[in-house]
């Protein structure tokens, strides 16, 4: 697990956190496959619009396996952390959320003591990274046409032949519900999985930095 952001604020701000008993919640999510960009980018605009709450300290991004990701962010006390999560922004960014990614699990810890850890190996002013950049459209492409060839052609090979007096109209609407019904719920997202390092080099390249360094 790696921090790719710490806010330079919060490390002006940790000192006097010691005596306010700061807080530190993470937020676990399961990010459907494919839409790692989308949701890279949809928590740092979070912690930008955090940043504003008063009391906020800091936060970050945090990757954890294939499809675990963290959002980390940090106040100076409980009762301003609760009055953002309870907040309607909070609600209107947790609804931006639905669609990328399943949120699994929230932690919330006081005082110092894992602020101090959570800096061990991150540099307090290190600027956010970007987002790693969509695929090449060659390679959606491909991974397209991989999730939708197998099943047209066994559509043709088994089923058409027996609605050949089926009009042309309800025999393409079969079809279509038929295909995009396994691409949607059964190819596509292991297909994603399956080519997730060769569609991402980015992001596989920076997790594998990590893992050298904590090894």
């Amino acid at each position: 697990m790696f921090i790719e952001y710490l806010s330079a604020a919060a490390s002006r701000c940790v000192y006097d956190g010691v005596t306010r008993n700061p807080v530190t919640v993470t937020v676990a999510y399961q990010v459907i496959p494919g839409r790692e960009t989308e949701f890279h980018s949809w928590g740092w605009a979070l912690l930008r619009a955090t940043a504003r709450e008063p009391g906020f300290l800091g936060g970050g991004v945090l990757v954890d396996g294939e499809a675990e990701w963290h959002v980390v962010y940090r106040f100076d006390s409980e009762s301003t952390g609760l009055a953002w999560e309870n907040s309607v922004a909070w609600a209107q960014w947790a609804a931006k959320a639905q669609g990328l990614a399943r949120e699994t699990g929230r932690r919330s810890i006081q005082g110092s003591r894992t602020w101090f850890e959570s800096q061990t190996d991150s540099p307090a002013a290190a600027p956010a990274p970007p987002p790693p950049r969509p695929p090449d459209k060659w390679k959606l492409w491909l991974v397209n046409l991989s999730a939708v060839f197998p099943p047209i052609l066994a559509f043709n090979l088994v089923a058409l032949p027996y609605l050949g007096g089926i009009n042309a109209i309800i025999r393409t609407l079969l079809l279509c519900l038929a295909v995009t019904a396994l691409v949607t719920y059964i190819l596509m997202p292991r297909l994603q999985r399956f080519f997730k390092k060769w569609l991402y080099p980015p992001l596989q390249a920076l997790r594998g930095r990590h893992k050298r360094k904590t090894a």
